[in-house]
């Protein structure tokens, strides 16, 4: 916290939490983030914008595949459903990464203090485990540039701690498209010993032809308190999606006719991913004294794909092309120190914080022909290399009780290194080196006009790299794209925490970035995508978070974001101009989310919401040809717990997109052949029963 609070603030907070707690999918004013400043804090008193969703929003949400489900609550962040597990979500953060065709860019992902995030900068959604999942903080702004390369944002996940009482938990899951998720997880406390093992089993048949995938996932969390001044936590997590289909994107002439269908050369080729990923990491805590604290974390990995691309055959022959089928092996581990501590300064004291962390990957990347879905001959051997390095400071100042102050520093490098093996008569060579480094500083100042409101305002540059995969290929098809540059970006942002009565509080924030160098999608075409760098980018927008609990009985939420993404200077990208003022394509200009719950006293354990999903438009291309259409969603939900003795039980039911309305769920920025949209399904239902026995 920024400063202390006083007798009658502590009441009140004691109040909404008593007015609060029990409500399925309720934010409640007191959350407490880590995102920040790295130190737990109460949402409220953190000089940024940053949310946190809680278990209860999680399980209410649907069956707990995709981060889609549940983030639509916050602010500032959009995550689409592509229908499509080969390409993962698109997740973006403030538009930053919105150009991604696969994985996420542009936002650093951490799950219980591990990254997410490989050293270059991309990260993977899937493998995050929801129904194991306490609570998932959103942190947008400057201050989430101290995370270090490609943070437009930081999404943190925090497992569970698992209960005093030892328990074992089993859920099942049903929907639309044969969709199916079992569950089994094993949770308590032994001695100084907690423990969470949870394993998913989960498979769909898809909405659109080629698109069934499955998956198993098993997350487990190791606590143990060695004694009252260290403890150390040791997460383990293994994920295999041995099957996903990918069903390519749509023309609209196709959209209009059958969004259900696949392209032809999705189930010709048999386009789809095989992968898998297994990963451990030990984070160690120890407090020196009442006033500092060290942390460690250490951490290795190891990735599998099998990634079959949709290119004509024609085209794979020639003697620089890479091929129709990706193999890749890859492995990762890295390494982080951290030490703060509390000084007294004046009436208030600094939280300091000092850090570094070192983060390598290298993969083997392997190319061959797809002949219809046959592995042929090899047209690609590659080894590369990332490795990167970052030093970090971050002091928080409580100077009194109307104000206080935060300011940081990081310092960056990232080193690539690509190894070609395949050199062959008409394909050189394509060995290569390159490096790129950032200072980033950050400095925001925070104004606490009384117990009720704060307002505050930051500013700070950041950077983002390329990753391995984005410099994979080059427009004339030869070799690694290594004269990618890096973006620099300035961020700057206001905004205002108030507590409107004692159970309503209201976020807004107010932002401008600004980007030189922006890395964008050049053309994009059968699974494979080619990237250049643009001029400058400007985007601009407002978030607002509201929650309010009127009655015992009803409560409400809404999170509105607008987003103005645009091009701030002419460039040319594959021979094509681009003019100043044209959207970048990906971004959604708005969204809204808005949300009326109702908990009847007359029914113990009983809740039903509705929910209101507004969409904004999504340019397809640089030059603005196309866009989608907004649309407007209504989901129900209806939720029922009940506790028998030692056993406990919760039920659902939802029914998503209430009126059946066709709209399109996400674009592929810049496809080549105009096959941009990715549909959205129906009307889809689903629920959901979890019976857990405490011993």
């Amino acid at each position: 916290m920024t400063h202390r609070p006083t007798f009658a603030l502590r009441r009140l907070n004691a109040a909404l939490l008593m007015a609060l707690a029990g409500t399925a999918g309720a934010q409640t004013l007191q959350e407490v983030v880590v995102s920040a400043s790295r130190q737990e804090q109460k949402s409220f008193d953190a000089p940024a914008s940053v949310q946190a969703v809680g278990q209860e929003a999680i399980e209410a949400a649907g069956p707990r595949v995709n981060l889609s489900e549940v983030m639509n609550r916050v602010p500032g962040i959009t995550v689409l459903n592509r229908q499509n597990y080969a390409q993962d979500l698109q997740l973006s953060i403030r538009g930053s990464g919105s150009r991604s065709p696969f994985g996420i860019r542009g936002t650093r992902l951490i799950v219980d203090g591990i990254p997410a995030t490989m050293p270059d900068g991309q990260g993977q959604a899937s493998t995050i485990s929801l129904p194991s999942a306490q609570r998932i903080e959103v942190l947008r702004g400057p201050l989430a540039q101290l995370y270090g390369n490609s943070a437009g944002g930081v999404v943190q996940v925090f497992t569970a701690d698992g209960p005093e009482k030892p328990e074992v938990r089993f859920s099942v899951d049903a929907g639309s498209d044969r969709l199916r998720r079992y569950g089994l997880q094993a949770a308590g406390q032994s001695g100084s010993l907690n423990y969470v093992i949870d394993h998913s089993d989960f498979s769909t048949d898809g909405w659109r032809v080629n698109s069934a995938a499955k998956r198993q996932h098993t997350n487990a969390k190791l606590r143990w308190a060695a004694n009252e001044q260290t403890k150390f936590t040791l997460v383990a997590n293994a994920f295999d999606q041995p099957e996903s289909g990918d069903p390519l994107g749509l023309t609209r002439e196709q959209f209009q006719a059958n969004p259900r269908q696949a392209v032809a050369n999705s189930t010709l080729y048999k386009a789809g991913k095989d992968v898998s990923q297994n990963q451990l990491g030990l984070v160690a805590e120890h407090k020196l004294d009442a006033q500092s604290e060290l942390s460690a974390r250490v951490y290795a990995g190891q990735r599998d794909l099998d990634n079959r691309l949709s290119l004509p055959l024609a085209s794979q022959t020639s003697a620089t092309s890479a091929g129709g089928a990706v193999q890749l092996d890859r492995h990762y581990e890295g390494t982080g120190l951290r030490y703060a501590r509390r000084i007294p300064a004046g009436e208030g004291q600094v939280n300091l914080s000092a850090g570094v962390d070192v983060e390598r990957m290298g993969e083997h990347r392997l190319g061959f022909i797809n002949n219809l879905g046959v592995l042929g001959a090899l047209k690609r051997d590659e080894d590369g290399k990332v490795s990167s390095t970052g030093v970090y400071t971050q002091a928080d100042w409580a100077i009194n009780e109307g104000w206080s102050a935060v300011a940081g520093l990081r310092a960056n490098r990232v080193k690539f290194e690509v190894d070609d093996h395949f050199i062959r008569a008409g394909n050189p060579d394509d060995s290569g080196r390159v490096s790129f480094s950032a200072t980033n500083p950050v400095i925001g100042v925070t104004r606490h006009l009384g117990d009720d409101t704060n307002l505050y305002a930051n500013i700070g540059r950041g950077f983002e790299t390329p990753t391995l995969t984005e410099i994979a290929y080059t427009a004339n098809g030869s070799g690694p794209n290594l004269g990618l540059k890096s973006a620099r970006s300035t961020h700057t942002e206001v905004g205002v925490k108030t507590k409107l009565s004692e159970n309503q509080r209201l976020d807004v924030a107010l932002f401008h970035i600004g980007t030189r160098d922006e890395i964008v999608v050049a053309s994009s075409s059968g699974g494979r995508t080619v990237y250049t760098n643009a001029g400058k980018t400007r985007r601009t927008g407002i978030e607002l978070a509201h929650s309010a609990q009127w009655t015992p009985e009803w409560r409400s939420h809404i999170a509105l974001s607008t987003l103005n993404a645009r091009f701030a200077e002419t460039f040319s990208s594959g021979g094509t101009r681009v003019a100043s003022g044209n959207r970048i394509p990906g971004v959604m200009d708005r969204s809204l989310f808005g949300e009326i719950a109702w908990q009847p006293r007359a029914l113990p354990g009983f809740t039903a919401a509705l929910e209101a999903v507004h969409r904004g438009s999504m340019v397809v291309d640089d030059v603005n040809s196309d866009r989608t259409a907004a649309a407007t969603l209504f989901n129900l939900r209806l939720g029922w717990e009940q506790k028998i003795g030692a056993w406990k039980l919760r039920e659902y039911l939802r029914v998503d997109n209430l009126a059946d309305k066709a709209y399109i769920g996400s674009v592929i920025a810049n496809e080549t052949n105009k096959r941009f949209f990715e549909p959205a399904p129906g009307r889809q239902w689903g629920l959901g029963v979890t019976v857990a026995y405490a011993f």
